[in-house]
């Protein structure tokens, strides 16, 4: 420490009470607790107190103050030391970052500047300047420890994603605490698995979370020969003898300083490559650990002229790698359990496109946090199709299971062949005993004041009559483009929602469709966020693109966060049933009219060129429909065969009156009608509207029926 107390002597002609004056500045000088500098008005160094290590030495009095102190914004100081001079006052605490000549390393100044004046005041141009330095380097160090400190506990911890954690992770650390700060993470843990107990396996291969960067390295990492270190995303295998796998195997963490003659970077040429690219000269390598179990690695290094890292900032890392270790397992947990939801909603949904009669359809499911989202397409008797869509909101198991057992319900009540007001009216039912069962669990389980919340939308289009009901649920209404491509949405009222407290009834729409239009049904995340409407819309009407072309277009044009979210999408384009494919009788209320039946279902299904076994087991089940109709029914009778997938054989009465099954007694002379079909017939069954009922029954067809045989006769 240089000794500097010795200044150059004031000039001849001193006036009485200079001693006093001098024995004032060598007391001062020698026995300040403060660094002490005094420049000329050309800013030339004239004197300095020991405490400013190596200025004050006879090397650089008279010479300009910045040939001695190295200042990270030499202009900017000198310019405010030049106001200082002009009189605009003195400068208080003006905090400045440089190095000493003589001394290595960064060092952080609070720095005051004072003006000397001489006999004339302070209107008089100055002397002089004084300014007064105290060293904060290890004061602001420690405050940037506690800052990245708090810039972990504040950006960790908020995100269930992995990914989003470590970048998190790694931004709060650069350039505050590291010039480099890379996270990776075992390769199996970003994806839910339980990650393995230390010591690490050899071999684990670890994928690159996150990275950050000061402007610095990143700009010698870009103008590097290479200037290409591995991008996020991309997996490696630890190389053996380095700081990494030691610090992997024992979980302890390294701090290592580097240098060009650091013996294992000889193994790791990647690192080796990297280091000599963005002039890295200290590191620390910690693993991130929880319970024993190695979640993966973070690795810190100071680059260029930063100072290097000592054993504070060791134990900083340490403590901010454990409380991200905490928020990666708790991402982790969370993406296990979204993996698990989104494996069961795949499963409880269609596993393909269902063909049906007179109706193409296309779905888009998009997988995100929304685990309870759905949709459907059930074939229906009468060739006519249900189409379904619905919603329970929350993420997670829980929710996919509740979007399970309200999908195989809505199954269930389509095939009892109810209006659509009817299913949603008695899937609300089930959805209010499903939300008393949660209610009904103890207070210490999670679900128990866990409200549960679901919309749903049940349409069925009838190929014969091109209409297409419609009812919902708290759920979006679908939108209609005809076949000039102009969209409009079906105006059909809201009814409550499947677990609201509302009682209100669900009131249906009908509309008459144009053939070649098109049905869209979706979950309400599609039309969120502005002009969502427009966009669906838009996407719609293009000409020239298929059903799942359009479907694909709609998430094209989509907000991220939407995709984030999850949606599903169902595109139905309503067709008719070709005419030679069916056939239609009006009957007579007679005696003799089953005998008719019969003889006109053999001749038609001849003329498709079906098996006899098929003709003979039809004869029959029409000849018994027939039979029951003129029985119990009343007037109109009508008969009609459809030839699609199944044969389809339908007898219309204008009697409400609903029929069932029985097993007639061994003495019974009647009674066994229902019965023979019900065993001739793969399905059978009744439905009900405003003119009758419609007695129906479908058979199973052998491979290759003539489903575009022509029209007999």
């Amino acid at each position: 420490m240089a000794d500097s107390e010795t200044p150059t002597g004031p000039g001849k002609g001193a006036r009485p009470g200079d001693g006093l004056d001098e024995a004032l500045l060598v007391a001062l000088f020698s026995q300040s607790a403060v660094g002490l500098v005094v420049l000329d008005p050309q800013l030339r160094l004239v004197r300095a107190n020991s405490l400013v290590e190596g200025v004050g030495t006879g090397e650089y009095v008279g010479r300009p103050i910045a040939e001695a102190v190295r200042l990270d914004d030499p202009d900017g100081y000198e310019q405010l030391m030049k106001r200082v001079l002009a009189g605009e006052g003195p400068v208080r605490d003006h905090l400045v970052r440089g190095r000493l000549r003589r001394i290595p390393g960064d060092r952080q100044f609070l720095t005051s500047l004072y003006p000397l004046h001489g006999p004339g005041g302070p209107k008089a141009p100055a002397l002089g300047l004084v300014v007064a330095v105290v060293d904060v380097t290890e004061r602001e160090r420690a405050r940037a420890r506690e800052a990245a400190l708090a810039a972990v506990r504040d950006a960790v911890g908020g995100s269930l994603d992995v990914a989003t954690t470590c970048r998190a992770f790694a931004d709060a650390l650069t350039p505050g605490f590291a010039d480099l700060a890379v996270v990776e993470v075992v390769d199996d843990v970003l994806r839910g698995a339980e990650p393995p107990v230390g010591p690490m396996p050899s071999g684990t291969p670890l994928r690159r979370a996150a990275s950050g960067r000061c402007d610095a390295v990143r700009n010698a990492a870009e103008g590097g020969s290479r200037g290409r270190g591995r991008a996020a995303g991309t997996t490696r295998h630890l190389p053996v003898r380095t700081p990494y796998a030691l610090a992997a195997a024992d979980l302890r963490p390294r701090l290592v300083h580097l240098g060009p003659d650091t013996p294992w970077l000889d193994t790791d040429p990647d690192g080796a490559r990297a280091v000599a690219e963005t002039g890295a000269h200290s590191l620390i390598v910690v693993p991130l650990s929880l319970r024993g179990a190695v979640l993966g690695l973070v690795s810190l290094y100071r680059c260029g002229a930063s100072d290097p890292f000592d054993e504070d900032d060791l134990s900083v890392a340490v403590t901010a790698a454990t409380r991200a270790s905490l928020a990666i397992d708790n991402s982790r947990r969370y993406e296990r359990e979204h993996v698990i939801a989104s494996t069961v909603q795949r499963r409880l949904l269609p596993q393909a496109e269902r063909q049906q009669a007179a109706v193409d359809t296309a779905h888009v499911l998009l997988p995100g946090r929304d685990s309870g989202c759905w949709f459907d397409t059930i074939a229906l008797s009468g060739a006519r199709t249900a189409l379904v869509v619905g919603g329970v909101a929350g993420e997670g198991l829980q929710s996919a299971i509740a979007m399970g057992q309200l999908r195989t319900v809505t199954q269930a009540l389509a095939g009892l062949d109810l209006e659509p007001e009817e299913v949603l009216a008695r899937l609300k039912d089930t959805a209010d005993r499903l939300a008393h069962e949660r209610a009904s669990l103890p207070p210490a389980d999670g679900l128990h004041g866990e409200p549960l919340s679901a919309g749903c939308v049940y349409g069925v289009y009838d190929p014969f009559t091109r209409t297409c009901t419609v009812a919902r649920a708290g759920h979006p209404a679908p939108l209609i483009v005809g076949p000039d491509g102009r969209a409009v949405p079906l105006d059909v009222p809201e009814g409550p929602g499947l677990f609201s407290a509302d009682s209100a009834l669900f009131a249906p729409a009908a509309v008459t469709l144009e053939e070649g239009s098109l049905l869209a049904f979706f979950t309400a995340d599609l039309v969120s966020g502005d002009r969502a409407a427009e966009r669906i819309t838009r996407a719609l009407a293009r000409p020239g693109r298929s059903l799942q072309q359009r479907g694909d277009d709609i998430v094209y044009e989509l907000p991220d966060d939407t995709r984030a979210a999850g949606a599903a999408l169902l595109l139905a384009r309503t067709g008719t049933v070709s005419d030679h494919l069916v056939a239609t009788w009006d009957l007579a209320d007679e005696s003799t009219t089953p005998a008719t039946a019969r003889v006109l279902v053999r001749d038609r299904l001849q003329g498709w060129g079906l098996d006899e076994d098929t003709v003979d087991a039809t004869e029959l089940i029409v000849s018994e429909l027939v039979t029951n109709a003129v029985r119990y029914g009343t007037p109109p009778l009508r008969l009609r065969l459809l030839l699609d997938s199944t044969l389809t054989c339908e007898v219309h009465d204008g009697s409400t009156a609903a029929p069932h099954l029985r097993h007639a007694r061994t003495v019974d002379e009647g009674g066994r009608g229902l019965f023979i079909v019900s065993r001739l017939a793969s399905h059978w069954g009744a439905r009900h509207g405003p003119d009758g009922k419609v007695l129906w029954t479908e058979q199973e067809l052998p491979d290759g029926p003539a489903a575009s045989a022509a029209p007999a006769g």
